[in-house]
């Protein structure tokens, strides 16, 4: 199968999650020196919004050229769960996090719950109808969008400390909205599932 643009660009995004990873992995590295460590956090900041911005880049291409295809449709979303799972795991773990901006557990917990929750819903989806209708809510995008400007300003956040005042209190707004909007997407989708299901249900076979 011949791979177009758009799919190109979704498989690259996932390929450059395992550099991100890397590089955080190393910005608290004690054996390495202070400025390395800050190297590599500039680094990761530089993967992480190459990949937010090849989101939105891969499926205006799709759009535009009327190359939608069943594995973007499958990819992109991937992609972008697999990140901000990624992310969202180093940012609150001793060891990737950045210091004294430390991402809070249950931020990363409410965010990487509902990919789980609506892993679990598509697949149960799946397994009743034999196909998968997803159809994107508004605020599902806010969340989607919060949840980049949390991770990045998490990233870059002792540099903007310097100029913003009081960042670590914006920042935590931002988490938290980031938080609530995941919570609020996740039963939105759960209520459209559901009635999905049960409009297969009630249609005539």
């Amino acid at each position: 199968m011949k791979l177009n643009w758009a799919n190109r660009i979704t498989i690259l995004r996932i390929l450059l999650i395992a550099p991100f990873i890397i590089a955080m992995l190393r910005i608290n590295d004690t054996a390495l020196s202070i400025n390395m460590r800050y190297l590599l956090r500039y680094v990761a900041t530089a993967i992480f919004m190459i990949m937010a911005i090849s989101d939105g880049i891969d499926g205006c291409i799709a759009r535009k050229t009327h190359t939608v295809t069943r594995l973007g449709s499958f990819l992109d979303p991937t992609a972008d769960k697999l990140l901000m799972t990624s992310a969202c795991i180093l940012l609150a773990s001793t060891k990737a996090h950045v210091v004294g901006f430390k991402l809070d557990t249950a931020i990363a917990v409410l965010i990487i719950g509902k990919d789980i929750f609506l892993l679990l819903g598509f697949l149960i989806m799946y397994f009743i109808t034999f196909r998968v209708k997803i159809i994107p809510v508004f605020i599902g995008k806010i969340s989607t969008a919060s949840q980049l400007i949390m991770v990045a300003g998490t990233l870059m956040a002792p540099e903007i400390a310097k100029i913003v005042p009081g960042w670590i209190w914006i920042l935590k707004f931002i988490w938290w909205t980031a938080a609530i909007t995941a919570i609020f997407t996740t039963l939105i989708y759960i209520r459209n599932g559901s009635r999905y299901i049960a409009e297969y249900e009630q249609s005539p076979t």
